[in-house]
C-alpha cells in the first residue's frame, strides 16, 4: 500500500523547508544562543518544597532582599516545589558559594518559617562548567568525524558526505529548538544529541545500504528512480522503528519527571527530524553529488583476472 510513494518528486520543497529550518536555527543560535544549564555555566541549583503553594515571584523577592543576584526561580513539578538556579556569585568566597544552598534555605525560613524544606542542593564550579563545555563540543565533532570515516570505509565517500550533512542538519535543528524556546541545555540534552547522531546514522546506513544494492542490481535506470525505489523498500522499517522509539520517549517525557525532560524532548525532536533527513536530506545529497552506477562498481582483483584467463 505504501510501496509507490514518489518521495523524490518533493525533494525541492523538502530542500526549501530544510533551508528555512536551518536558517532559523542558526540565527537563533547566534543571537538568542542556548540557555546553558549549571552543568556548563557553573553555579548552584537548589530545590525546595513548601507545605503550601508559593509563587516564584515571592521567592525571588526574598532572595533579592538577601543579596542574591541573577537567579532564576520556577516551579518544579508542582506549585509547592520550587527550583532555584543561581549563577556563580563571584563576589562571594569559594567556601560561601559551596554552601549557598544552606544560605538560601536560611533566607527563605526567615520569611516562610519551617514550612520550607531543602530537597536538593548542587554546586558546579566555573572551571568544571567550562571544561564540560569544551569536552561536549569536542565529543560532538569527534562523533561526526568518526561517522564520516566509517561510512566512507563501509560504503563510499559520497555516502559519507551525505550522512554527515544529514547529521549536521539534525543536530543544528535540534539545537535550534532549544535556542528558540530557551529550554534549559544541560548534560542530559548533550547526551540526547549524541544519541540523535547514533539514531540518525543508523537510519542513514539502512537506507544507504539499500540504495547501494539497488544501484548494483538495477543497471539501466535513472539514479533518482533507484533512490526512490530504495526509500520505498525501507519505508516500513523506518516508520515502525521511529514510531516505537517515539512511544518510549513520550512515556519518558510524561512519566519521567523534570530531571530527564530535556533528554526526552531532545530525542523526540531528533528522532522526528532524523527520520525526515534519512529520507530527504541524505537522498538529496546523493543526487547533488551525482551518484551513479559507476560509483558502485566493485573493483576486480588482479588474481581473479589471471585465474579466468587460465580457466579459459
Amino acid at each position: 500500500m505504501l510501496k509507490n510513494i514518489d518521495f523524490m518528486a518533493g525533494r525541492k520543497i523538502a530542500a526549501i523547508c530544510s533551508g528555512i529550518f536551518l536558517s532559523v536555527s542558526i540565527i537563533s543560535l547566534v543571537f538568542n544562543q542556548l540557555d546553558w544549564g549549571l552543568d556548563f555555566t557553573g553555579g548552584n541549583l537548589v530545590e525546595v518544597s513548601f507545605e503550601k503553594t508559593v509563587s516564584p515571584e515571592r521567592v525571588r523577592d526574598v532572595l533579592n532582599n538577601d543579596g542574591f543576584s541573577g537567579h532564576v526561580v520556577q516551579y518544579f513539578g508542582s506549585e509547592k516545589d520550587i527550583l532555584i538556579r543561581i549563577p556563580p556569585q563571584l563576589e562571594f568566597s569559594e567556601e560561601r558559594r559551596a554552601k549557598l544552598g544552606d544560605q538560601v534555605i536560611a533566607a527563605l525560613k526567615t520569611v516562610f518559617g519551617e514550612s520550607v524544606a531543602l530537597r536538593r542542593s548542587e554546586f558546579v564550579g566555573p572551571a568544571v562548567g567550562a571544561e564540560l563545555t569544551n569536552q561536549g563540543g569536542i565529543g560532538l565533532l569527534t562523533a561526526l568525524g568518526v561517522v564520516l570515516l566509517y561510512v566512507a570505509f563501509r560504503f563510499q565517500l559520497k555516502f559519507a558526505l551525505a550522512a554527515v550533512v544529514a547529521l549536521f542538519h539534525d543536530v543544528i535543528i535540534t539545537l535550534g529548538f532549544f535556542s528558540l524556546f530557551q529550554w534549559d541545555f544541560d548534560l542530559t540534552v548533550l547526551a540526547a544529541l549524541l544519541a540523535v547522531i547514533g539514531y540518525s546514522l543508523n537510519d542513514s546506513i539502512v537506507v544507504s545500504d539499500r540504495i547501494r544494492e539497488n544501484f548494483r542490481v538495477i543497471r539501466k535506470t535513472k539514479p533518482v528512480t533507484i533512490i526512490n525505489t530504495s526509500l520505498n523498500q525501507t519505508l516500513g522499517r523506518t516508520i515502525v522503528t521511529s514510531f516505537t522509539t517515539l512511544l518510549v520517549l513520550f512515556t519518558l517525557l510524561i512519566l519521567g519527571g523534570e530531571l530527564i525532560s530535556g533528554f526526552a524532548i531532545g530525542l523526540i525532536i531528533g528522532v522526528i527530524v532524523g527520520t525526515y533527513s534519512s529520507i530527504y536530506v541524505a537522498a538529496n545529497m546523493l543526487l547533488l553529488l551525482k551518484l551513479s552506477q559507476d560509483d558502485m562498481l566493485v573493483p576486480v582483483k588482479e588474481g581473479l583476472d589471471q585465474i579466468d584467463q587460465f580457466d579459459s
